[in-house]
């Protein structure tokens, strides 16, 4: 991991309080912004949270831009200080005739192309409002905002982190992450009490890969400890991982592999072998059979061929083609076959029935379907007094699940719990909570595992 961009990094581009994810694939890679397209070429080798100013390319009929490099942020013009003047003591007056506004359409769009900055461009729309200093100063803070959203010409690329991966997934579509909100998932990770230390099962139906990268960036770098991340599908979801590009040792030891697939591996090896062990009392009074039958097979092998060639010659060379041709050609064409069959998943199954057997430091569920079943083919691999943490946007299945577990007493302290949190807007003179806001991020079930 670098302090600088590089080719084939996932970067966070910030404009403004706007946010976007987006892979670094080669120097021709664009992001697009709105309507605006940025190329990336110049972003290389600069150190990360680095700003740059949008330099406009003449090309008829888009908007494409690239990026140059500024020194200190302090470049960037502060609005407020610049144009806000005068102001009014309120708005009474101000009619909203669609008149206040001198320049046309048309003449906005020439002065875009010909202003080096979106100051400019700002200052030039104040001059020739006719409205503008009989507003407040909070109505001209307003609207200078509104216009500075619309032609700032300001970039910042970050490097991505899990606060920051989870906002973005939140705003595209909380379903893509399950509801998982970060004020819940720092409840998870807290509740399941994850650390440098220990082996830890989680199992989560799809949320782009950001719960097993939160778990991870929890577990740390060069530790002992590992995660077992369990998914319904043929393949895991993993772009936050990706995203977060941690060290190729810190990734080996998180082991994405399907649910039914490691279940049926790790119980077929358990019964080869009690079979086995059932098995090796009968082998030591087989020896002395063993011992006969090559001698006896070998004689008879050399009076058979004996007799043939005394009847055909010919009946010996095929006996030595098949046996020297096809004989020796089978063993080698069934281990090349051995060798292809076991793929990248079964040695992910392998690993992840090892770690199973070792047994886990505690059990995170984060599911579409109904967790009960989940925890009931999970919890056999769970040590005594360790966490449970189950995750739900429905509160009633949590109940139900509740109520089975009470009544199995294989789980002690449960607790179904439920994060309200509230953003606010801090402001001189008008802090209030935000008016949009989401009303829920879903119910936690908790709780301890006893032991057998």
């Amino acid at each position: 991991m670098t302090d600088k961009i590089k080719v084939g990094d996932y970067l966070i581009i910030q404009r403004q309080k706007y946010t976007k994810l987006q892979k670094f694939n080669n120097l021709n890679t664009t992001v697009n912004l709105g309507k605006d397209q940025i190329e990336l070429r110049l972003a290389e080798n600069h150190p990360y949270c680095t700003t740059f100013h949008l330099v406009p390319k003449q090309e008829r009929g888009r908007r494409l831009y690239t990026l140059d490099a500024l020194s200190t942020p302090s470049e960037i013009r502060n609005l407020k200080e610049l144009l806000i003047k005068e102001s009014g003591n309120d708005n009474r007056n101000i009619i909203d005739d669609r008149q206040s506004q001198a320049l046309s359409t048309e003449e906005i769009l020439k002065l875009r192309e010909e202003c080096e900055s979106s100051s400019e461009v700002i200052g030039k729309l104040v001059e020739n409002s006719k409205s503008f200093a009989t507003k407040t100063e909070y109505s001209q803070e307003k609207y200078l905002k509104r216009k500075e959203k619309k032609y700032f010409e300001y970039i910042t690329i970050r490097r991505p982190s899990i606060r920051l991966l989870t906002d973005i997934y939140w705003r595209l579509d909380p379903e893509k992450v399950l509801g998982v909100r970060f004020d819940t998932l720092s409840q998870l990770i807290s509740y399941s009490g994850v650390c440098s230390v220990g082996n830890y099962l989680l199992y989560e139906s799809g949320t782009n890969g950001l719960l097993p990268a939160a778990m991870l960036n929890s577990i740390g770098a060069e530790t002992g400890g590992k995660l077992v991340h369990l998914h319904p599908g043929n393949v895991a979801q993993k772009q936050a991982l990706f995203a977060m590009d941690y060290p190729t040792e810190q990734q080996a030891r998180c082991v994405s592999v399907n649910i039914y697939s490691v279940l049926r591996h790790f119980y077929q090896d358990r019964e080869g072998a009690k079979e086995n062990e059932e098995q090796e009392p009968a082998v030591p009074e087989a020896k002395e059979n063993e011992t006969l039958e090559p001698v006896v097979a070998k004689t008879e092998d050399s009076t058979d061929g004996k007799r043939a060639e005394e009847v055909n010659g010919t009946s010996k060379r095929k006996h030595e083609e098949t046996q020297d041709g096809t004989a020796e050609e089978e063993p080698e064409a069934k281990q090349l076959k051995v060798d292809k069959q076991k793929q990248a998943w079964e040695l992910e199954n392998e690993a992840a029935a090892s770690i199973m057997r070792e047994k886990f430091d505690s059990l995170v569920i984060v599911a579409k379907e109904h967790p009960y079943s989940i925890l009931k083919a999970l919890l056999p691999f769970v040590k005594p007094s360790r966490p449970v943490v189950i995750f739900s946007t429905c509160r009633e299945i949590l109940t139900e699940s509740y109520v089975d577990m009470k009544a199995e007493a294989s789980v002690t302290y449960l607790r179904v719990t439920s994060n309200w949190m509230r953003q606010y807007q801090i402001l001189p003179n008008r802090t209030h909570p935000d008016v949009t806001m989401s009303g829920s991020s879903g119910y936690l079930l908790t709780g301890y595992t006893i032991g057998n």
